[in-house]
């Protein structure tokens, strides 16, 4: 019943930027988290940026004041602003919704692949 779609990842050269995008659909729900999460080979996946349904963000150590994630005002796509990007940010990029009101649920995104090179 809901599906998200991630997309702006790619082939960035260190210092530069991305903005990762991604839309929900098939349903619309109120109490909500989007967040972003990252994986690189041979490591742990690892929360980025997330954001609540009244708008606070809260981000990882390791990206605080590179990366901001932002929402739409309808709620149904969230944003992951990449700016001067390191190596050590390739990864790739995942989208997720929590729900939290009534029986709860979780989704999650295909992924979108990010290489920062050297």
């Amino acid at each position: 019943q809901v599906q998200l779609v991630e997309s702006g990842g790619g082939l960035v050269q260190a210092g530069g930027s991305l903005r990762l995008s991604c839309t929900a659909s098939g349903s619309t729900f109120s109490l909500i988290t989007m967040s972003w999460f990252r994986q690189a080979p041979g490591k742990q996946r690892e929360l980025v940026a997330l954001v609540n349904s009244g708008g606070s963000t809260n981000y990882a150590g390791s990206v605080k004041g590179r990366f901001t994630i932002s929402r739409d005002n309808a709620g149904n796509k969230v944003y992951l602003q990449m700016n001067s990007l390191k190596p050590e940010d390739t990864a790739v990029y995942y989208c997720k919704l929590d729900v939290w009101a009534g029986p709860g649920a979780n989704y999650w995104g295909q992924g979108t692949q990010v290489t920062v090179s050297s």
